[in-house]
Protein backbone atom coordinates (compact mmCIF):
# COMPACT_ATOMS: atom_id res chain seq x y z
CA UNK A 1 0.00 0.00 0.00
CA UNK A 2 1.29 3.34 -0.91
CA UNK A 3 -0.91 5.34 1.47
CA UNK A 4 -3.53 6.50 -0.97
CA UNK A 5 -7.17 6.11 -0.16
CA UNK A 6 -9.89 5.46 -2.60
CA UNK A 7 -13.37 6.81 -2.37
CA UNK A 8 -16.12 4.25 -2.18
CA UNK A 9 -17.45 3.41 -5.56
CA UNK A 10 -21.08 4.51 -5.95
CA UNK A 11 -23.57 3.76 -8.62
CA UNK A 12 -22.69 5.19 -11.99
CA UNK A 13 -24.29 8.55 -12.66
CA UNK A 14 -27.62 8.21 -14.42
CA UNK A 15 -28.00 4.49 -13.89
CA UNK A 16 -30.32 4.85 -10.89
CA UNK A 17 -31.54 8.31 -11.62
CA UNK A 18 -33.49 10.47 -9.27
CA UNK A 19 -36.20 10.97 -11.82
CA UNK A 20 -37.49 7.43 -11.20
CA UNK A 21 -37.62 8.11 -7.46
CA UNK A 22 -39.57 11.31 -8.01
CA UNK A 23 -41.98 9.55 -10.34
CA UNK A 24 -42.52 6.70 -7.87
CA UNK A 25 -43.10 9.21 -5.05
CA UNK A 26 -45.60 11.10 -7.20
CA UNK A 27 -47.49 7.90 -8.04
CA UNK A 28 -47.51 6.87 -4.38
CA UNK A 29 -48.91 10.26 -3.36
CA UNK A 30 -51.65 10.03 -5.99
CA UNK A 31 -52.61 6.49 -4.92
CA UNK A 32 -52.62 7.60 -1.28
CA UNK A 33 -54.82 10.61 -2.04
CA UNK A 34 -57.30 8.50 -4.02
CA UNK A 35 -57.48 5.85 -1.27
CA UNK A 36 -57.89 8.56 1.36
CA UNK A 37 -60.73 10.17 -0.58
CA UNK A 38 -62.44 6.81 -0.98
CA UNK A 39 -62.18 6.08 2.75
CA UNK A 40 -63.56 9.52 3.64
CA UNK A 41 -66.42 9.03 1.17
CA UNK A 42 -67.23 5.59 2.59
CA UNK A 43 -67.26 6.88 6.17
CA UNK A 44 -69.51 9.78 5.17
CA UNK A 45 -71.90 7.46 3.29
CA UNK A 46 -72.14 5.08 6.26
CA UNK A 47 -72.72 7.98 8.64
CA UNK A 48 -75.47 9.54 6.54
CA UNK A 49 -77.23 6.21 5.98
CA UNK A 50 -77.05 5.50 9.72
CA UNK A 51 -78.63 8.85 10.58
CA UNK A 52 -81.32 8.49 7.91
CA UNK A 53 -82.32 4.94 8.88
CA UNK A 54 -82.30 5.66 12.59
CA UNK A 55 -84.45 8.76 12.25
CA UNK A 56 -87.29 6.96 10.47
CA UNK A 57 -89.09 3.73 11.34
CA UNK A 58 -87.03 0.73 12.39
CA UNK A 59 -89.08 -2.40 12.83
CA UNK A 60 -88.52 -6.06 13.46
CA UNK A 61 -90.61 -9.18 13.82
CA UNK A 62 -89.51 -10.46 17.20
CA UNK A 63 -91.40 -13.73 17.13
CA UNK A 64 -94.15 -15.45 15.20
CA UNK A 65 -96.46 -18.40 15.66
CA UNK A 66 -98.40 -20.43 13.11
CA UNK A 67 -101.94 -20.47 14.53
CA UNK A 68 -103.68 -22.47 11.80
CA UNK A 69 -103.62 -23.20 8.06
CA UNK A 70 -105.05 -19.71 7.48
CA UNK A 71 -103.38 -17.55 10.17
CA UNK A 72 -99.93 -16.60 11.41
CA UNK A 73 -99.44 -14.27 14.37
CA UNK A 74 -96.37 -12.06 14.62
CA UNK A 75 -95.08 -9.64 17.22
CA UNK A 76 -93.98 -6.42 15.55
CA UNK A 77 -91.74 -3.99 17.42
CA UNK A 78 -90.99 -0.57 15.92
CA UNK A 79 -88.66 2.14 17.19
CA UNK A 80 -89.12 5.58 15.67
CA UNK A 81 -88.93 9.30 16.21
CA UNK A 82 -91.87 10.71 18.14
CA UNK A 83 -94.30 12.23 15.66
CA UNK A 84 -93.29 9.84 12.87
CA UNK A 85 -95.95 7.44 11.64
CA UNK A 86 -96.20 5.15 8.68
CA UNK A 87 -96.81 1.60 7.55
CA UNK A 88 -94.87 -1.64 8.10
CA UNK A 89 -95.46 -4.55 5.74
CA UNK A 90 -95.18 -8.14 6.98
CA UNK A 91 -95.50 -11.25 4.82
CA UNK A 92 -95.83 -14.96 5.38
CA UNK A 93 -94.49 -17.66 3.08
CA UNK A 94 -95.23 -21.33 2.55
CA UNK A 95 -92.46 -23.96 2.67
CA UNK A 96 -91.99 -23.61 -1.10
CA UNK A 97 -91.25 -19.85 -0.62
CA UNK A 98 -94.51 -18.72 -2.22
CA UNK A 99 -96.19 -15.76 -0.52
CA UNK A 100 -99.38 -16.91 1.20
CA UNK A 101 -100.20 -13.75 3.15
CA UNK A 102 -99.26 -10.11 3.51
CA UNK A 103 -100.33 -7.44 5.97
CA UNK A 104 -99.81 -3.67 6.12
CA UNK A 105 -99.67 -2.51 9.74
CA UNK A 106 -100.33 1.20 10.33
CA UNK A 107 -97.87 2.77 12.76
CA UNK A 108 -99.28 5.71 14.76
CA UNK A 109 -97.38 8.99 15.05
CA UNK A 110 -97.57 9.08 18.85
CA UNK A 111 -94.68 7.77 20.95
CA UNK A 112 -91.19 6.61 20.08
CA UNK A 113 -91.94 2.87 20.17
CA UNK A 114 -94.74 0.67 18.91
CA UNK A 115 -95.32 -2.98 19.73
CA UNK A 116 -98.25 -5.12 18.63
CA UNK A 117 -99.13 -8.74 17.97
CA UNK A 118 -100.72 -8.87 14.53
CA UNK A 119 -102.53 -11.65 12.68
CA UNK A 120 -101.66 -12.32 9.06
CA UNK A 121 -104.44 -14.10 7.16
CA UNK A 122 -102.99 -16.67 4.76
CA UNK A 123 -104.29 -18.55 1.72
CA UNK A 124 -102.35 -21.69 2.74
CA UNK A 125 -100.30 -22.75 5.74
CA UNK A 126 -97.62 -20.14 6.33
CA UNK A 127 -94.31 -21.09 7.89
CA UNK A 128 -92.71 -17.64 8.22
CA UNK A 129 -93.47 -14.09 9.20
CA UNK A 130 -90.96 -11.55 7.99
CA UNK A 131 -90.82 -7.79 7.90
CA UNK A 132 -90.52 -6.52 4.35
CA UNK A 133 -90.31 -2.79 5.06
CA UNK A 134 -91.35 0.10 7.24
CA UNK A 135 -92.19 3.27 5.34
CA UNK A 136 -92.74 6.59 7.10
CA UNK A 137 -95.78 8.61 6.09
CA UNK A 138 -95.24 11.93 4.37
Amino acid sequence: MNGTTTAPVGAPEGRYGRRDDREADRRLKIVGAVCGALVIGLVAWIGVSYVITNSKLNGEVVTFQVVSDSEVQAQLNVSKDSGTGGVCTIRSQAPDQSVVGQLDVPIPKAGSTFSEIVTIRTTARGTTAELLSCTPSK
